[in-house]
């Protein structure tokens, strides 16, 4: 058996996929672009030319971020050309740098081929459109220049830690050589840099966020079994980041196994302190509001004082503003729960 490393040297050459981009310096976006393509099928290995010569760009099997073209059955993707206003849709309206763009038409290959999920399997989409809101969309915006707030608010400090701001820094200085060679070298470093802050969050998002979201539905289900037929009572055996998920999953019509603002009290074990929690649900993920705080009467107290006060036993505390409260027991802390869903 044959394999590419037998072939003639041109034969290897012509066979080798090669993605353009625009020479000089370098942003985010475009490094981004290059590490994606690289983790499909196609584009796997890939070589790369950097050029603004449309003679050089032409001889390239995809193009990014030069060239003034969108258009997919020619594998070109620039964003920069008059006329061009292609977003991420899903509800995302940011205008796409070269990154979006590939990430819009890659994306779901690589999320497939990095998780070892089928690419029809639901949860690669979900995976995708959560990379692109809390990785890909910051990327887009600010290659394109769009603040993340009002223009006549002037921030209170300076921040170059960004991701964009890292990659721009890896640009030869002024007084560096600025030979292709040495450029594109400091390209590639972007590349992977991009590549690998990418391929985390990715991890992250696979490994932890999406068992997270998949255990919270399970223990619905289960709460409404066996702890709280009504469902405002949730019951978790074990700690998870539960907040997104449950307000993401409310709002979504095809999970019908939880139904919005039906959850009110959440119960956990603090696995540190070896007891238990009791945690109202707030009326948005980010607010202090609480869709029904515990008992007003029981708030700031604790201890044997607590217990006294509920005719609870095991108290350990309940804030002063009501969000949460603690029990040595789970069956205390459910009772906190019940008890506070009547009063």
């Amino acid at each position: 058996m044959s394999s590419t490393t037998d072939l003639p040297e041109p034969k290897r050459q012509k066979m080798e996929k090669i993605i353009g981009t625009h020479n000089g310096t370098f942003h985010c976006d475009e490094a981004l672009a290059v590490f994606l393509l690289r983790q499909t099928t196609t584009y796997r290995d890939a070589g790369l030319k950097r050029s603004r010569d449309p003679a050089i760009l032409d001889t390239c099997d995809i193009v990014v971020d030069v060239g003034a073209i969108y258009d997919e059955a020619k594998q070109r993707f620039d964003h920069h050309q008059r006329g061009f206003t292609e977003v991420f849709g899903h509800g995302f309206e940011t205008k796409l740098s070269s990154a979006g763009l590939v990430y819009k038409h890659f994306g779901q290959e690589v999320i497939s081929n990095k998780t070892q999920l089928p690419l029809e399997d639901p949860k690669v989409t979900v995976l995708w459109l959560k990379m692109y809101k809390e990785f890909i969309e910051a990327i887009d915006a600010i290659d394109n220049g769009i603040s993340q707030f009002p223009s006549d608010l002037k921030p209170k400090y300076r921040s170059r830690t960004d991701l964009s701001s890292r990659v721009g820094a890896l640009n030869t200085w002024w007084n560096q050589p600025t030979d292709s060679q040495t450029i594109d070298a400091q390209f590639e470093k972007a590349s992977n840099l991009t590549g690998q802050e990418f391929l985390g969050k990715l991890g992250y998002y696979a490994n932890a966020w999406l068992p997270a979201r998949d255990l919270l539905v399970s223990s619905v289900a289960a709460s409404k079994a066996g702890v709280d037929p009504s469902g405002k009572i949730i019951l978790f055996e074990q700690f998870l980041p539960w907040k997104e998920h449950l307000f993401e999953l409310e709002a979504d019509d095809t999970v019908t196994a939880i139904e919005a603002n039906q959850a009110i009290y959440v119960v956990y074990p603090d696995e540190g302190a070896g007891n238990w929690r009791i945690q109202a649900v707030p009326v948005s993920p980010e607010s202090f509001e609480s869709r029904k705080a515990l008992p007003e009467a029981w708030r700031g107290l604790r201890d044997e004082e607590l217990s006294k006060a509920s005719d609870i036993e095991g108290g350990i505390f309940i804030h002063a503003s009501g969000f949460i409260g603690g029990n040595k027991t789970k069956e205390g802390a459910l009772k906190i729960a019940q008890a506070a869903l009547v009063m």
